[in-house]
């Protein structure tokens, strides 16, 4: 409905008849191409001046400072003018955004982007092809099945790999998982005198995967319909990569027990520590049950293209199913995923037929429709970003990127190791740091600190260094104490930004304990 007092579009009208506030001209057209590149221009120069300007990473904004200002707008109130909505812009989003490309993001799984994936962005969002059918996108069809088959090929899956572009990592995980389920059921169908139903079937499924592994896999659990205890958190060793005798042992006691392991969900590249299960001893003892072994390479999918760490993946090539976040370790906007298997006949699992949409008679005229594929239905053109990628830059590039984040993240564990502020957790085989500053004492003959209160100032150093806006750093917590974590994806991010980061986390938690050991009245550890 139109506020009270504004005025009607057609109120007034330009020479050539039409109103000239026709809701009309805000489409993009052949009409209107010309005030799109305006348009387009005037905010990618607004944006380019603030990434320039940029000095932190954040401004140290708080939800309630944010909120009021955010809550003021009016959004029944249109401003009329694509200037001073990007001027509103600035004061509501661009202001307070956290800036990924800054070299002291040192927080999440936020990578920053490459420029061609930026010009395929721009490009996919204007033209806006939904790739769930060939008659909404062609080119864009074959281009994605393409980067697919690529992919599977840098995995090694074979020839008879096939997979489809997804939302992020959870949504390859579920899939994965959707796929293991279905397998299953057809296995134990195939195996019985009687079939039994899937209500009998479906409370007897397990998953194995690390306790280190991320929670998209519980999730997935969960949306699957699985009992809430299926999922079975398999022990890690102290570089917090999954145990293999731990594993076999959870594979016998499946059997033992009348249940069925649906899925061994390895990691890749665990969110916390960046381990790297061990793949082909994993794959073997799967071959040897025969059950679906997916790996979750979200985070390292990167090693595919590092032309010297390619080996760290080695037994990837063995998995039914791997996820892949090229959003993370290929420098992709957000989003930019996949999920490739390793027998592509098993997609049919995610394939529903709808007349409107991809009829069965599609299948027989080899009409592709990746809907077919995919859990998805309208899905964006997202392969473009890492097609002009791989094009104008092309994987070698790629993945020295990513070789630097990980040769950085190795003199950062030098540096953390001899530093007696802090303790590490372990040594990183990709870009991830979790260590926990410790008081000085504590490490050199003085009294222990209590556990409880060093947590306090770790939480408190993370926060307090936030709300500088000089740095972001994570947490986490490790065997029930709080932790730090640095995720180096920036290619740009140098030691000595890791050193002064450092120094300042150090002295937030000192001064966090020792104000509270004025308050309390107890000395400083």
């Amino acid at each position: 409905m139109r506020p009270q007092g504004s005025p009607s579009p057609l109120a007034r009208a330009d020479a050539a008849g039409r109103p000239a506030d026709d809701p009309r001209s805000h489409l993009l057209n052949n009409a209107t191409a010309e005030e799109y590149r305006r348009l387009v221009s005037d905010g990618v120069a607004r944006v380019a001046r603030t990434v320039a300007g940029t000095t932190r990473p954040f401004t140290g904004t708080t939800p309630g400072e944010l909120a009021p200002v955010v809550d003021a707008i009016d959004l029944d109130r249109p401003l009329g003018d694509a200037s001073a909505a990007l001027e509103e812009l600035e004061r509501v989003y661009l202001r307070d955004a956290v800036y990924f490309h800054h070299p002291r993001y040192l927080a999440h799984l936020n990578c920053p982007v490459v420029l061609p994936a930026l010009l395929g962005e721009a490009v996919l969002s204007a033209v806006n092809s939904s790739l769930d059918t060939w008659d909404q996108s062609a080119g864009g069809t074959l281009m994605e099945r393409r980067l697919v088959d690529w992919t599977a090929a840098r995995i090694g899956l074979g020839r008879a790999a096939d997979g489809v572009f997804t939302s992020g990592g959870t949504q390859s995980n579920v899939q994965a998982l959707l796929l293991a389920r279905e397998e299953a059921f057809r296995l134990l169908r195939k195996n019985s005198a009687a079939p039994p139903p899937v209500s009998a079937m479906l409370p007897k499924l397990r998953v194995l995967t690390s306790e280190a592994a991320h929670f998209s896999v519980l999730k997935g659990a969960k949306l699957l319909g699985l009992e809430p205890d299926a999922v079975v958190p398999v022990p890690c060793d102290a570089s917090r990569r999954m145990r293999v005798d731990a594993l076999a042992h959870e594979v016998r006691r499946c059997r033992e027990e009348g249940l069925t392991v649906m899925a061994v969900s390895a990691t890749a590249g665990t969110t916390d520590f960046g381990s790297i299960d061990p793949l082909p001893e994993i794959a073997a003892l799967c071959e040897e049950a025969g059950v679906w072994f997916h790996v979750d390479a979200a985070y390292g999918c990167g090693l595919l293209a590092s032309p010297t760490r390619r080996h760290l993946l080695d037994g990837i090539e063995r998995a039914d199913s791997v996820t892949v976040d090229y959003h993370k370790s290929f420098f992709q906007p957000v989003s930019s995923s996949a999920v490739v298997v390793r027998d592509g006949t098993t997609l049919r699992h995610a394939t529903y037929h709808a007349d409107y949409l991809n009829p069965a008679r599609n299948v027989e005229e080899r009409i592709p429709n990746q809907v077919d594929k995919s859990i998805q239905t309208t899905r964006r053109f997202d392969a473009l970003k890492l097609w002009l990628t791989l094009r104008v830059m092309g994987a070698d590039a790629v993945g020295e990127l990513f070789d630097r984040v990980v040769d950085l993240a190795a003199d950062a564990w030098r540096l953390l190791d001899a530093d007696p502020r802090f303790t590490v957790v372990t040594e990183p085989t990709l870009s991830t740091l979790v260590f926990r500053y410790v008081p000085a004492r504590a490490g050199n003959g003085g009294p222990a600190a209590d556990e409880t209160a060093v947590d306090l100032a770790n939480l408190h150093a993370r926060e307090a260094i936030a709300a500088s806006g000089e740095a972001v750093v994570a947490a986490t917590v490790v065997d029930g104490r709080h932790h730090l974590k640095f995720t180096l994806l920036n290619p740009e991010t140098t030691l000595d930004d890791i050193r002064a980061v450092l120094d300042l986390l150090a002295a937030h938690a000192e001064d966090h304990l020792t104000r509270n050991a004025r308050l309390t009245g107890t000395p400083a550890a």
